[in-house]
């Protein structure tokens, strides 16, 4: 499969969340800022959802929804989100169906070992299209530039 570039559809997602809810792409209204993060409870993805729930009055004044991504089971994404106190849905792809469609699946190589996981990154859909793409996320800065990017709509 291709990578998606800004433009394209956005593939359907449909996934469990804390709560024992399903979401999906489709039911929601407005912008949506979808994150696809490695592993709950590790120090970058901890800053970055933390940094997403402190902007989330933010983010929802301005029309959006936020989507954490990562393989963790929906049990872990709970204990994650009482122990830090978040406000922002986490969503289970435990089986990497949507990671594989968002192309951010891959190899991914830290000090010297080379593994499969998750790229961070980010995509803003507005009207079932992807408007904007961030790969390689460097987390500090990238929820204010997600939500400047959003403000600009």
């Amino acid at each position: 499969m291709s990578e998606l570039r800004e433009g394209d559809t956005a593939p359907a997602i449909s996934l469990p969340r804390d709560g024992a809810n399903t979401v999906t792409l489709a039911d929601l209204k407005g912008p949506v800022v979808v994150y696809f993060y490695p592993r709950d409870d590790t120090p970058g993805c901890t800053t970055e959802a933390i940094g997403f729930t402190d902007q989330l009055v933010a983010f929802s004044a301005s029309g959006a929804t936020i989507l954490g991504v990562s393989k963790d089971t929906v049990a872990k994404h709970e204990k994650f989100i009482t122990k830090h106190n978040l406000k922002i849905a986490l969503l289970s792809d435990a089986e990497g169906d949507v990671c594989e469609r968002y192309g951010v699946w891959g190899e991914k190589k830290m000090y010297g070992k080379v593994f499969m996981g998750i790229e961070r990154a980010t995509f803003l859909i507005v009207d079932g299209k992807i408007a904007k793409i961030w790969r390689k996320v460097k987390v500090p800065g990238h929820v204010e530039d997600v939500l400047d990017t959003i403000r600009a709509l």
